[in-house]
């Protein structure tokens, strides 16, 4: 079978697609291809400088590309009530939402609300800003929530309901499997409740392998060296999997994608599985209650 590259993607014009994180790695190059092929984009970020030049970088390579920015903060509730308001004032009709933005490994660090930074912008602020748009992608035939998740809901990953903010021993490590994991719930969850609720949406998930990007900046330097080169891909490469659970026509809702090739580290994007516990339904129900509860966000009210 021919490998799905960019080519594969189908005209997108004529569709409004907002990209979190859309600056730089895998949301620019993602951004980048929807733009290329007639999508209005919707760059969400936190730097605007920085979205300003990624914007620039687009349109230089694609004249007629339709970019626009929106400032979105995850790391802050109020941010995320603010930009999906300004996001539905100017666009009542959204056909893709791609959750891409988030923090890897960081040192301990909290949210403006006091959650732990990758939980806090990698799962709640995702969770927030999809609830809070969600209205804007019921209507739309073909709309798509697409979540950026990672090899890391594998490593060490839990939702530790105890101690969500690991306010008692913090674990880079485990801190990203607790945010990781909690993107692959949420999409799974998302999607039985959009197809109990009779909605044509879907929910789709998506990881980019080991991909070369500022996301692994706090990487040890073992680890970020000539071993990271040997097993990495370009971020063009590790934009694919979310690209095409975005626009390939075939693809169902509650499905992952990854790339095919190296231990699922490289290649071209495919249907790919996920660990047993990303899978459980009573532990996604458990997250989805506590993560209204904590952002205040309510879904299909």
């Amino acid at each position: 079978m021919a490998k799905w590259t960019t080519t594969d993607i189908p005209d997108q014009s004529g569709r409004t697609a907002v990209v979190t994180g859309a600056n730089s790695g895998l949301g620019f190059e993602t951004a980048t291809a929807l733009a290329a092929k007639g999508a209005h984009v919707v760059l969400a970020v936190r730097n605007l400088d920085k979205g300003k030049a990624a914007a620039d970088r687009i349109t230089a390579a694609t004249p007629d590309a339709r970019v626009e920015l929106q400032h979105l903060d995850l790391g802050s509730l109020d941010g995320v009530r603010a930009a999906a308001a300004e996001i539905k004032a100017g666009h009542p009709r959204i056909d893709l939402l791609i959750n891409n933005a988030g923090v890897m490994y960081p040192p301990k660090q909290t949210t403006t609300d006091g959650f732990e930074l990758q939980f806090g912008t990698n799962h709640l602020g995702h969770f927030a800003l999809t609830g809070l748009l969600l209205d804007t992608l019921l209507p739309v035939p073909g709309s798509r929530v697409v979540t950026v998740s990672s090899f890391g809901h594998r490593i060490r990953a839990a939702i530790h309901f105890d101690d969500l903010n690991f306010a008692h021993g913090y674990s880079r490590l485990a801190a990203y499997g607790q945010s990781k994991l909690a993107n692959l719930l949420f999409t799974y969850e998302l999607q039985r409740r959009l197809a109990g609720a009779d909605q044509a949406t879907i929910a789709v998930a998506a990881h980019p392998g080991g991909s070369n990007t500022e996301l692994g900046r706090h990487l040890p330097a073992v680890i970020e060296g000539p071993a990271m080169k040997l097993f990495s891909q370009s971020a063009a490469m590790g934009a694919l999997p979310t690209l095409r659970a975005a626009t390939d026509p075939g693809v169902t809702g509650g499905q992952y994608y990854g790339p095919d090739g190296l231990g699922g580290l490289r290649g071209h994007p495919k249907p790919v599985s996920s660990s047993k516990q990303s899978h459980d339904p009573d532990l996604a129900r458990r997250l989805w209650q506590v993560s209204e509860d904590l952002t205040g966000v309510s879904y299909f009210d």
